[in-house]
């Protein structure tokens, strides 16, 4: 994991977070936590979610939305979690593309 990948698993390992959504970050492992992500050309949007190495073994489903949306289902303690990571478009992007998130 390079970039912001890394910059987000250092922040969560400083300040003990177990779970964070993120835009930008790249597939892979770090130590101890495992990333999903899922864009489509790479050059733009792409989501991904970052579960401490614990909880990544009790993933049950990950759903690639779009390149914008991902769902990460993870059963801690007998309890499903949905972890929803969705990355919205910036204010100048074309109406078309702001609806087309919404219909997702």
């Amino acid at each position: 994991m390079t970039g912001k990948g890394r910059e987000g698993a250092d922040m969560m390992e400083r300040r003990n977070v177990e779970m964070f959504c993120g835009k930008g970050v790249r597939a892979g492992t770090l130590e101890v936590f495992k990333l999903f992500y899922h864009g489509v050309d790479g050059k733009r949007n792409g989501v991904g979610v970052i579960l401490k190495e614990e909880y990544s073994k009790s993933v049950v489903e990950v759903k690639r939305v779009s390149d914008r949306v991902m769902i990460v289902k993870v059963e801690v303690e007998g309890m499903m979690i949905n972890v929803i990571s969705v990355y919205a478009p910036q204010v100048d992007c074309e109406m078309e593309e702001k609806e087309r998130l919404w219909s997702e």
